[in-house]
């Protein structure tokens, strides 16, 4: 079942695939995005289905309106898979479907869902799910106390500044910031109630940059690297994977990443890769030697933003401490192995 989500409606569709490998689209209908409209979905496929074939549900990560349903699915022990809505759009072009309504949308899902082996959506921890409303509400935070600091900036910076306009900017900076301190202390107590999630923030922050905020962030936006099979995913899914285009010899379009993934990954990520190439020789020599490769430093930052969080995933992964000399280590290992066979 494929299932376009909207903030009042669900749009779905049923779909089979037969012995010959051909697909088949044969049912759909409309639910409210509601309790009562997950209900009665549930009964209605009840009875369109074979009691003895299991149903997998499809739906896309549309904002917060899939979570209720996500949520209810999960909790009765249905099959569920949450695609990137990225995907679901690429796929949709190669169907050649001129008219895009939420009936198309519901049928190009359900045929994705047939025709791939998609991952068994999980239900988020609570913990995590609270780290990333936090995570997510602080980063609001800081964005709009930035914007209103550039706006006392410019208010100073006029001929005739207004002195009531500038104290209220500033009882807004010192609210702003009263509110992040507030969120931090939240974080920080949620994290100290856990015991595991306690260490393993210890563990990720002894990866140079990698501070307790960004460790949280970062396992709370990967749901602690639940789905994530390897560090090529983990880049895909924030969205530090590369896209090239190239056809013979007249087309070559820059190399850039696709930025198609999840913005808070990526963005907590850009100081901690700064920190990096400043205190560590490790990502400071993959700084050099991409800059001297193109001359672009803000690409080479990238790759080492992209390199810092593939180190988190190996670092949780193994539940071994970030060793700065491993690469060393590994080399004088290589040449002592050498000796002895010489």
């Amino acid at each position: 079942m494929g299932i376009d989500v909207a903030q009042k409606e669900l749009v779905v569709c049923l779909g089979r695939m037969h012995e010959d490998w051909s697909t088949e689209l044969y049912a759909y209908k409309s639910f409210t995005n509601t309790s009562k409209g997950f209900l009665s979905l549930a009964q209605w496929v009840l009875k369109l289905m074979e009691p003895t074939v299991p149903i997998r549900f499809v739906m896309e990560a549309t904002g917060v309106y899939h979570e209720s349903l996500a949520c209810y699915l999960a909790d009765h022990s249905y099959c569920l898979s949450i695609v990137l809505p990225n995907k679901i759009s690429n796929y949709a072009r190669t169907l050649s479907v001129k008219t895009v309504t939420d009936k198309t949308a519901s049928e190009a899902i359900t045929l994705f869902g047939l025709e791939r082996n998609l991952d068994d959506w999980k239900r988020p921890k609570p913990i995590f799910k609270r780290l990333r409303q936090l995570s997510r509400e602080r980063n609001q935070l800081v964005q709009e106390r930035t914007m209103v600091k550039n706006q006392l900036h410019a208010e100073q910076a006029e001929s005739e500044p207004n002195v009531s306009s500038i104290k209220r900017i500033k009882q807004r900076i010192l609210l702003l910031s009263k509110q992040e301190k507030a969120i931090n202390e939240e974080i920080e107590s949620l994290v100290k109630k856990e015991k595991t999630i306690s260490q393993e923030l210890t563990l990720l922050c002894t990866i140079p940059g990698i501070g307790p905020l960004t460790a949280a962030t970062i396992l709370a936006e990967t749901n602690g690297f639940e789905l994530v099979r390897n560090k090529r995913q983990l880049a895909s899914y924030a969205g530090f994977d590369v896209k090239d285009k190239q056809s013979g010899t007249s087309v070559k379009g820059k190399t850039r990443i696709s930025k198609k993934g999840n913005k808070y990954l990526r963005k907590a990520m850009h100081f901690p890769a700064l920190s990096a190439i400043r205190h560590d020789e490790r990502f400071r020599s993959i700084f050099a030697r991409l800059v001297s490769k193109h001359g672009i430093k803000m690409k080479a930052a990238v790759a080492v933003q992209r390199k810092l969080l593939e180190m988190t995933y190996t670092v949780f992964k193994t539940q071994t401490a970030y060793n700065k000399n491993y690469l060393q280590e590994i080399e004088i290992t290589r040449q002592s192995s050498r000796m002895e066979i010489a």
